[in-house]
């Protein structure tokens, strides 16, 4: 009778221990300490890790001989790269030897340049790549507006690279 009675005692204050006991809360993931680059575009968004960067490097070159980019690379050791560039057409200079018609034509490539970097397009249609003459397999590219937001764009990710320092840059 008294193990019925014990067993019968332990069946009534089982709910109660079953309701004091609420399942421990899962840990919320806390933030990343790896100390990132992150940079917003109207175009998109690029983040890397700041210990996968090699080098950050900015150089100028002609294409076409019509404009004139500024590009700045931001190398790592994976596969995938990634360019920031500026694209202004090139004015042309008048050497000594140049017959008019060639600064004409020169000047239509020109123009005709310009409307391919018109600053009102919309960001989708700022890259535009030619397959395959200008298709860079595993290449992330990006075209800002002015020389200055790629010098920004530039300053921002050495400092962060020097510093091992998380960063974030959003540009209009």
């Amino acid at each position: 009778m008294k193990t019925a009675k014990s067993a019968l005692a332990a069946l009534c204050f089982l709910p109660l221990v079953a309701l004091g006991q609420t399942p421990s809360p899962q840990p919320s993931p806390s933030p990343t300490r790896i100390p990132m680059w992150r940079c917003d575009l109207p175009g998109g968004t690029y983040e890397i890790a700041i210990r996968a960067i090699i080098s950050v490097s900015t150089h100028e070159y002609v294409v076409n001989g019509v404009a004139r980019v500024t590009e700045m690379n931001i190398d790592t050791p994976g596969s995938m790269a990634v360019r920031f560039y500026y694209l202004e057409p090139l004015t042309p200079s008048s050497p000594i030897g140049i017959g008019q018609s060639t600064i004409d034509k020169a000047q239509d490539m020109i123009k005709e340049a310009a409307g391919r970097v018109s600053p009102g397009e919309p960001p989708w249609e700022k890259v535009v790549k030619d397959y395959p003459t200008s298709t860079h397999a595993h290449t992330v590219e990006y075209r800002v507006d002015s020389k200055d937001q790629l010098d920004t764009l530039f300053n921002s990710a050495e400092q962060a690279f020097r510093l091992n320092q998380n960063t974030q840059i959003k540009l209009p």
